[in-house]
């Protein structure tokens, strides 16, 4: 079995990660991104790079409700096997482990479907923690839909403690279960 990696995002791994968003799979669970995303790396690929680079320059997006707010810092990570499996990320806010109500927690992941039930997911979690310690954050939130108990399986083999479960306008009108783990 070919050992895992968590890499920043790079020209090289870009191809593979272009096959991924073509065959349907999107870095976002919230909504599905895989079209801006291709549109963005036919356009730019330096350029769609550099919006996943560690310590990019501050932007803000536009939230379905009108409202325009800031992105926070983030660290992401592809998870690399010799070709792409998936993502997981990072976002936190400087000096506090406190999040905006518009961001669904601390850490995501996104593994490809062909390559889920390998414990990628579990992996990219686990490699996320260190990245969390390195920014200072003394516990992460992570947020899953009620349903989705392959994540939640994900976040408790990480020492993840089911904190509260919540319906919120900002992430849609489905339960969602709101997860801590301590560093």
């Amino acid at each position: 079995m070919t050992p895992v990696s968590f890499l920043m995002p790079a020209a090289p791994m870009l191809a593979s990660y272009a096959d991924a968003l073509r065959a349907g799979w999107s870095p976002n669970t919230l909504r599905d991104v895989s079209g801006e995303q291709l549109a963005a790396i036919a356009e730019d690929p330096v350029a769609f790079l550099a919006t996943l680079a560690d310590g990019q320059p501050p932007r803000t997006r536009t939230l379905d409700d009108g409202r325009v707010v800031p992105l926070l810092p983030m660290r992401t990570r592809w998870i690399w096997d010799g070709t792409f499996c998936g993502a997981t990320n990072l976002r936190w806010q400087l000096g506090t482990e406190a999040l905006p109500s518009y961001v669904s927690g601390h850490t995501g992941y996104a593994v490809v479907p062909w390559k889920r039930g390998r414990g990628l997911a579990t992996k990219a979690l686990h490699h996320m923690l260190s990245e969390a310690r390195d920014v200072g954050l003394r516990h992460i939130d992570i947020t899953t839909d009620a349903d989705n108990i392959a994540s939640q399986k994900v976040v408790l083999a990480n020492g993840g403690t089911l904190i509260e479960t919540f319906v919120s306008p900002e992430l849609g009108p489905e339960p969602r279960h709101l997860y801590r783990i301590v560093l």
